[in-house]
């Protein structure tokens, strides 16, 4: 298994990714879009998460295919980028056909970052021109780190982030992994020197340090965030939110069976994860562009595939982010880059 030639979600054909962010708000927007309205699922594992049209995404549900996928900071006022996307859907003649209208469908989920030190004083909501923004930015090509939707993203001991990784399977097929990530938990092991993620990592692609040597590692962690937010309490102010993406031709069933594999991605890179307190929510994708009729075991793989990317994705997050002007805590860069 090798990455992409990008290691992005964007390697899957025809995915686009945009990203918009103010960085006085310390917040931003990520979408996800694709040539073509695409096939998508979901599955919530967190206790707390904020979204908008996702109950359409259930198999049992009659829409099919979505226009694009919203991330977003802001909590519940993120859930308007949604309505920003809608409004570029619509004038490029976008969405699903009803008789004479059209209507662009724009599933999304939001993360809580309206603590993190910047300036939430808004009299408009920001969000729905974030929105439009970073779905008129959208490409093959966009940032990492502190970037659109991991703007202002933070985990349990340094800055969260934007992150992204994908894989080429053997059979050809390829996976991806688009990420927020903004835990309660910590995606570091004590010390927050290695990744909990470090077992998947392909190359250096988060500072190659390797698997944590040290054993009883599992003790729940003290959070820097936590005490930085305070009077806030740890278990209102977090959230993983992720899209999953794949090539590979799946029904709308099986796109959740993705999103549900992939969350031991999530697991795995972020301890402890799919708390009370997090929103963690996986977005299951499919292009349709690779018939898997004749393999009955590859949606195995694929949904193995997506964990792993997840995974990677988490860790490439926080290693990625970049310091700014008012940050409540340090990257994993400034702490530990030297000894890389």
């Amino acid at each position: 298994m090798t990455p992409g030639p990008q290691n992005l979600i964007t390697d899957v054909p025809g995915i686009k990714v945009g990203n918009a962010q103010d960085e006085t708000l310390k917040s931003g927007t990520t979408v996800l879009t694709a040539d073509d309205p695409f096939a998508a699922s979901v599955h919530v594992m967190g206790g707390a998460p904020g979204t908008r049209e996702t109950d359409l995404l259930a198999p049992n549900k009659s829409v099919d295919r979505v226009d694009a996928i919203v991330l977003s900071g802001g909590s519940a006022f993120g859930l308007d980028a949604c309505s920003g996307v809608v409004d570029a859907l619509q004038e490029q003649g976008r969405g699903f056909a009803v008789g004479p209208i059209t209507v662009p469908i724009v599933p999304g989920a939001i993360l809580f970052d309206l603590l993190n030190g910047g300036q939430k004083n808004w009299t408009d909501n920001p969000y729905r021109g974030l929105g439009r923004a970073a779905f008129l930015a959208a490409s093959e090509s966009f940032d990492l780190g502190t970037a659109g939707a991991g703007t202002g993203a933070l985990a349990a001991m340094q800055k969260g982030g934007l992150g992204s990784a994908s894989m080429r399977l053997d059979n050809g097929i390829t996976v991806g992994a688009l990420v927020a990530a903004n835990p309660l938990g910590s995606v570091t092991t004590p010390g927050d020197r290695h990744f909990w993620a470090a077992s998947f990592e392909l190359g250096s692609e988060f500072g190659g340090l390797g698997p944590d040597p040290a054993t009883g590692l599992g003790s729940f962690p003290v959070s820097l965030k936590a005490r930085a937010m305070r009077p806030a309490t740890a278990d209102t102010t977090n959230t993983t939110i992720a899209v999953v993406a794949t090539d590979a031709d799946l029904t709308k069933p099986q796109c959740e069976r993705l999103a549900i594999a992939a969350h031991d991605g999530i697991a795995r890179a972020v301890v402890p994860a799919h708390t009370p307190g997090d929103g963690d929510l996986v977005f299951g994708v499919s292009t349709g562009a690779r018939s898997i009729a004749s393999d009955p075991a590859a949606m195995a793989e694929i949904g193995h595939a997506a964990s792993l990317c997840l995974s990677r994705a988490i860790a490439r997050a926080v290693y990625l982010a970049t310091p700014a002007e008012g940050d409540l805590l340090p990257c994993w860069s400034e702490l530990h880059a030297k000894s890389t």
